[in-house]
């Protein structure tokens, strides 16, 4: 029995397979193999599946189709009967020998430059989508997918509530200006009196600023008695230098809350205060203020030690020219960075102490591994990258990818409505249980895909599964890390619009204003206030407000 090249291509197009001479010289002439060769294309021409090995996994309203790389194993025979290559002369032999040889050399490089595309296509297709990229770094034909277009009207909605300022009490107004008409816009006749509910208008004016300076004649007087020469003592909360608290307050929240370059601030603070002062004494302002804040900054990462939930992130700074990395934690009410040169798990340690016994919620990477995977929760925004990235891949990449793409959509479906208070949380956990073992299941026929990227994402969820869930039972825990992203984002338009810091001192005023203007915000406190309280309190030696929220103060302050 006979086998065409037409019918192996066929067979080969069926299945995904490159058409390949050995293969076809196996189907056509071993004679040794006779019986297998028409068993196996017998059960070619009845259903082509059974030819190859398949592997169908099954999930709810989907399937991925998982073939392997070849239908039959390839051995290298001669061309022609066996016979024939007796006699034929040895010489010969070993030259058809030579290229086999050469021909399976270069079919393995070709297959390596093959892969080598692959890898540097899938680079050039990545996205913010399906990467790590941010999202900044899109190409400018990249389309992000489009929302289906709303049929409401752009704007407020009939029925919505109005949002409006509010007006200040009369009492609190500055000056109030009575607007009474003199005559009768009608008759032209005389009026008085007063309307008990007369239309109220208020416009905010800013009075101009002129700083206040005030003059210390510091005298020493030579006593009479004894010659000595006695200056009086300096007094109490008055500073050594030519800038007050809240000046120096204020250049901190400039440089360090607004991100102002120096010179900027150095314009600013002249044309709005109209106070002058050099780029080198903006430089001294920030160090003092570095100090000031020391010990509240300090208070506050002890503070995240002893929390339940804690999210880290970190991302690239520059110090001195040199890569760093700044690191962050938040919790609830309390947010505090680290600016270090290592992006090892030593710093992720010192972020939250090694007695740290609440969740982290982080990515996936190599520096949170010290950790407990069972009091871990790894965030589903970077694994919904990873999803795409498969489904980016093509052929049973895609299956897979897509149907793990739909099990983490229904999931964040179902999640949203756990914090709309729409779903019961037991709800949800019930759901939750059958979608985890579908994912489980998805992710273990990708690791046996036999796609190298595939399947190594794949087995490195898989050493974290118990990760991956433990928002579903443990309240309070969210399923992606985008609290500690969006904190962190700040300081990434900050490193964009100055290039980092140039200093060690400089990397310690950036993570102290960072710890001090996002912990205010969390607590919603006034961020200029904070700071001139702070000055105010170094100058008279006290210590500086404390960064905790106020419940946590009273009970320190009670024990």
């Amino acid at each position: 029995m006979t086998v065409g090249e037409t019918t192996l291509r066929a067979f080969c197009v069926k299945h995904g397979v490159r058409p390949y001479r050995p293969t076809y010289v196996y189907l056509k002439g071993d004679p040794a193999k006779p019986a297998q060769v028409r068993q196996d294309l017998e059960a070619f021409q009845k259903k082509p599946k059974l030819a190859v090995t398949v592997q169908v996994v099954q999930t709810y309203r989907l399937r991925s189709r998982l073939w392997m790389t070849y239908p039959v194993a390839m051995e290298t025979l001669p061309c022609f009967p066996h016979e024939v290559w007796e006699r034929t002369p040895p010489e010969v032999q070993a030259y058809i020998r030579a290229l086999e040889a050469r021909i399976e050399t270069l079919a393995s490089m070709v297959h390596a430059f093959q892969e080598q595309v692959r890898t540097l296509q899938e680079q050039l297709h990545q996205t913010s989508q399906n990467s790590s990229r941010p999202p900044s770094s899109d190409p400018p034909q990249h389309g992000r997918p489009r929302r289906p277009r709303s049929q409401r009207r752009r704007g407020g909605q009939p029925g919505h509530p109005g949002h409006m300022r509010t007006l200040i009490p009369v009492e609190d107004v500055d000056e109030v200006v009575v607007i009474k008409p003199e005559q009768c816009a009608h008759c032209q006749g005389p009026l008085s009196g007063d309307d008990p509910k007369p239309w109220r208008h208020q416009v905010i004016e800013l009075p101009p600023i002129q700083p206040v300076v005030t003059e210390y004649q510091w005298h020493q007087l030579w006593c009479s008695a004894c010659g000595e020469v006695t200056r009086a003592p300096w007094p109490a909360g008055v500073p050594s230098g030519t800038y007050g608290p809240r000046g120096q307050a204020t250049v901190a929240l400039y440089t360090g809350a607004y991100r102002l370059s120096k010179r900027t601030t150095q314009q600013a603070m002249d044309e709005v205060f109209g106070v002058p002062l050099s780029v080198g004494t903006i430089s001294q302002l920030e160090q003092a203020t570095t100090e000031v804040i020391a010990a509240p900054v300090e208070e506050a990462r002890t503070y995240v030690h002893e929390q339940a939930v804690a999210h880290l992130d970190e991302t690239s700074w520059r110090q001195g020219g040199k890569r760093a990395w700044l690191w962050v934690a938040v919790t609830s009410l309390v947010t505090v960075f680290l600016v270090r040169m290592s992006r090892g798990g030593q710093v992720a340690r010192e972020l939250v102490s090694e007695r740290f016994s609440g969740i982290l919620v982080t990515d996936r990477y190599s520096a949170y591994n010290w950790y407990p995977v069972r009091w871990r929760q790894l965030c589903w925004a970077h694994l919904l990258r990873d999803f795409e990235a498969m489904h980016g891949r093509g052929g049973a990449s895609e299956e897979l990818g897509e149907a793990l793409l739909a099990q983490a959509h229904q999931m964040f479906t179902w999640w949203h409505r756990v914090r709309l208070g729409t779903l019961q949380r037991s709800t949800f956990r019930s759901y939750m249980t059958p979608l985890r073992r579908e994912v489980e299941r998805l992710l273990e026929a990708g690791r046996r895909s036999g796609i190298p990227k595939t399947a190594g994402t794949c087995r490195d969820i898989l050493k974290r599964r118990e990760a991956l869930w433990t928002f579903v039972q443990v309240e309070g825990v969210e399923p992606t890390n985008n609290t500690a992203e969006r904190s962190i984002r700040p300081a990434v338009l900050w490193r964009k619009g100055s290039f980092g810091t140039q200093s060690v001192e400089g990397s310690r005023f950036v993570e102290s204003m960072l710890t001090v203007v996002a912990t205010l915000k969390q607590q919603q406190r006034n961020v200029l206030e904070y700071l001139t309280a702070a000055c105010e309190a170094a100058l008279r030696g006290v210590a500086a407000p404390s960064l905790l929220p106020a419940s946590d103060q009273q009970s320190q302050a009670a024990a």
